[in-house]
């Protein structure tokens, strides 16, 4: 009796663990792919390139999601810095599809 009264309790803590680690997972991606964005926007003037760069981290499906913010200094020495916003849905339906918007940004020194 004690058991069927306490599995529903644990099976909610699991998925939320579980939801936790695939949305930390999602949000280390996401800071990944301003990293490789901003590397690109640093060696390369052409903002187009930092942005293909950060959907061809991310893949097709994300990356279509993502709106990419590319800011560039003109010159050897200044700050590339590109800024990746993706919406994420939280699929668990205890948590009621949970709509999270998360954010990467990294800033490198131009190089070119």
């Amino acid at each position: 009796m004690e058991f069927a009264l306490v599995l529903p309790l644990v099976l909610a803590v699991l998925l939320g663990a579980v939801e936790v680690a695939v949305l930390a997972r999602a949000q280390l991606e996401v800071s990944q792919a301003a990293r490789e964005g901003a590397r690109e926007a640093a060696v390369t003037p052409d903002p187009a390139a930092a942005v293909a760069a950060v959907r061809r981290f991310l893949g097709d499906e994300r990356g279509a999601e993502a709106r990419v913010s590319v800011s560039r200094d003109h010159f050897v020495g200044g700050r590339a810095e590109v800024v990746v916003r993706v919406p994420y849905r939280v699929a668990a339906p205890l948590f009621g599809g949970l709509a999270v918007h998360l954010e990467g940004r990294c800033t490198m020194r131009v190089e070119r």
